[in-house]
């Protein structure tokens, strides 16, 4: 056994060490560190703040294991609650991996699969559950499954089920569980109906906080490129094409963005398939399969359909539409560089989301960097390249037997360099060409990019363009020229100023007027 191992801190058994050091675990992460010595030696509840992959599994998983060890009596004892039938699995997966050899059974319900099969599972005995909300109470509805003497429930992912409106379903299956009970909450964020439920259901739990909550992006370099909303695809080509080994999540806003993305990338050779809300949960599965053993280098989701994807070798996660909200954002973010792994979080921004994401960037207080995308030529060459080099690897190996026949007939009526460059273009015309990579128009949205500002003060207020603009200056220090394209109407005006500006306006007339209003806010489309 590895006696540098710092799990040997926490007192766990000889058996489980040698089954973490079997794989290849030596350092625990933040959340194990602190998770695993008040569980393993005290006896609260408590709340785990840290984002998904950070190592929460072995963080409740392994004191579970280790009370089992002590001696069971033949009953359930464990309940894990998580959000989707992939983290399920995963989960099950990874307590598994940790229980060696000991006889310690451990099952996972959930919906999409036959319940007859999982009722007949459980009546052969189960020591821990892990499942989803919505079959784990079918089943205790059924009376197939007891938690009346369950020692632990653990709610993994509690923001994730929350925002799938489980959060009745986790009331309904806690009021069978025995208040004697261990309740430990995971989740990367305590909102108010979080706090509620373990008000109601924890005994005076202890709050464990992984230091900064956006640590999890941390491992992730995040970019971010300025690109009109028509260019967006062939960006999306550019950062594909220029990566050796691209494997990465893209995430669209919407089922119908999902379908048009993915349609597109095929439609131009690219490896990769969709995965959003309407699939089955059969086709899911298949996706997901293909992705994980890396038949596509490509899996563009939305933010839905993504939940409960525990992949911790991807390249790139590529927000192709802005996040609704910096938690979606820093969720997606998190899915690169775990594992130790560093990866490659890239944001597209376009003129009018300018403004919403520099209140992400100032929420989640992260540095994202400002890049400049590669033109069509630095591709081409790195193409080149590539080409070359992988020529030379099968010159190498020596597997070119099979088409020395082919070659010497070849060269019987053509020079070497001439054959050589018939067959390259033939091979990789549309790769080595310009043409196939369009212009993609080049703007500096946040220096001259410009926003629309509605005003709450027309003509029946004495307004007029002069007065709109000494109106606005008398709480900016803002040029008059940058205040442009003013129209005044009877109740409101419009004014035109750039991205920068408008932030320092809105900040300045945030304050709210008699009728619970600002008097300047960013004007609505139409």
């Amino acid at each position: 056994m590895n006696t540098n191992s710092e799990f040997l801190q926490f007192g766990l058994s000889e058996e489980t060490l040698k089954t973490i050091l079997e794989k290849g675990f030596e350092v625990p992460s933040p959340i194990q560190k602190l998770a695993l010595p008040v569980l393993l030696n005290e006896t609260c509840d408590i709340i785990g703040q840290a984002q998904t992959g950070t190592g929460k599994t072995a963080a409740f998983g392994l004191p579970i294991i280790e009370g089992l060890a002590k001696g069971k009596d033949g009953k359930i004892n464990a309940i894990i609650l998580v959000p989707t039938r992939e983290l399920a699995l995963q989960v099950t997966d990874e307590i598994i991996s940790f229980k060696g050899n000991r006889n310690i059974n451990i099952i996972t319900v959930y919906g999409g699969q036959s319940i007859s099969e999982q009722q007949r599972r459980l009546r052969r005995g189960a020591d821990v559950v892990v499942g989803t909300p919505g079959r784990v109470l079918d089943l205790i509805k059924r009376k197939d499954l007891l938690l009346d003497n369950i020692a632990w429930a653990v709610l993994d992912e509690a923001d994730e089920m929350l925002n799938m409106g489980f959060i009745e379903d986790i009331e309904l299956i806690l009021s069978h569980t025995p208040k004697s009970k261990r309740m430990l909450l995971f989740s990367a964020t305590i909102p108010d109906r979080i706090v509620k439920l373990s008000k109601k259901f924890m005994n005076d739990p202890r709050i464990l906080t992984v230091g900064n909550q956006h640590s999890a992006t941390n491992l992730a370099d995040q970019i971010y490129f300025e690109v009109k909303r028509a260019d967006k695809f062939d960006a999306l080509t550019r950062i594909i094409d220029i990566e050796p080994e691209f494997y990465g999540l893209v995430f669209c806003r919407t089922r119908v963005d999902v379908d048009t993305l993915s349609s597109r990338l095929l439609e131009r050779g690219y490896s990769c398939d969709g995965l959003h809300g309407d699939i089955s949960q059969a086709q899911r599965e298949k996706t997901l399969t293909k992705f994980r053993n890396k038949f596509i280098n490509i899996l563009v989701a939305t933010d839905v359909a993504a939940r409960g994807i525990d992949i911790s070798d991807l390249t790139h996660v590529i927000n192709y539409s802005l996040p609704q909200d910096p938690d979606s954002y820093i969720h997606r973010v998190g899915r690169t560089g775990r594992a130790g792994k560093e990866g490659t979080a890239i944001t597209f921004i376009t003129p009018d989301e300018y403004r919403k994401f520099v209140f992400f960037q100032k929420t989640i207080k992260s540095n994202i960097r400002k890049e400049i995308l590669p033109d069509a030529q630095d591709i081409i060459e790195i193409k080149k390249m590539r080409i070359k080099d992988e020529l030379q690897a099968i010159v190498e190996s020596e597997t070119y037997a099979d088409y020395l026949a082919m070659a010497e007939g070849i060269l019987e009526v053509n020079s070497p360099e001439i054959a050589l460059a018939s067959l390259l273009r033939m091979a990789f015309k549309n790769q080595l060409e310009e043409k196939s990579y369009p212009e993609i128009r080049t703007f500096n949205v946040d220096n001259t990019g410009t926003t629309r500002l509605f005003i709450a003060l027309g003509k029946k207020d004495g307004m007029n363009p002069r007065k709109i603009s000494s109106f606005i200056r008398t709480k900016v220090k803002i040029s008059d020229n940058k205040i442009d394209d003013i129209g005044v109407y009877e109740e409101f005006s419009f004014v035109t100023v750039p991205f920068a500006d408008a932030e320092t306006i809105l900040d300045a007339f945030s304050k709210k007027g008699r009728d619970g209003k600002a008097l300047i806010t960013k004007a609505k489309k139409r």
